[in-house]
């Protein structure tokens, strides 16, 4: 195999990956929302010899816990069985996305009014690439965070990474 067919099939297996975690991500999120709870996250990828299938949950309004992603994890595990959506074996894991949680979207941010946060930004705003603060506000292309006394506007599209403190 030369290098650009190398490429072309790694591009497919990413590809396929990606299409099956949007499969997932559609199957899922209507079925956890009749439940009460959040789809917060589908991770699908192989690490090492294995293939891991990561479903992160939350409660709606916060706090899931073990014997709730337990019983997620058998309805998931069913659902996949009858569907036969993964073609090859697979590892499954549900879970809580945990206290420090990465924050991404605007639902993210929103869910997380008044708890503090740190992010990382691809560009500097006020000479610095890192903040922490309290999310105080989120409208449709900013969070605003209260640092140290003062409100900072943050755009989403400068945030790399943004988490929960605790």
């Amino acid at each position: 195999m030369n290098r650009s067919e190398g490429l072309l099939l790694f591009r497919k297996v990413v590809m396929d990956k990606e299409s099956v975690r949007q499969e997932l991500e559609l199957l899922f999120q209507e079925r956890f929302v009749a439940q009460g709870f959040e789809l917060v996250d589908v991770i699908y990828r192989k690490e090492g010899a294995h293939l891991f299938l990561r479903i992160l949950a939350d409660r709606v309004g916060g706090g899931i816990n073990l014997d709730e992603c337990a019983q997620l994890s058998r309805d998931i595990s069913q659902a996949l069985d009858e569907l036969d959506i993964i073609p090859s074996r697979y590892m499954l894991e549900v879970s809580s996305p945990g206290l420090n949680r990465c924050l991404a979207t605007q639902k993210d941010f929103m869910r997380s009014l008044n708890k503090k946060a740190v992010f990382y930004l691809s560009e500097l705003i006020n000479g610095k690439c890192q903040w922490h603060g309290e999310i105080s506000k989120v409208d449709g292309e900013s969070v605003f965070i209260d640092s140290g006394g003062s409100i900072l506007e943050i755009p989403l599209t400068k945030i790399n990474k943004a988490t929960l403190t605790i």
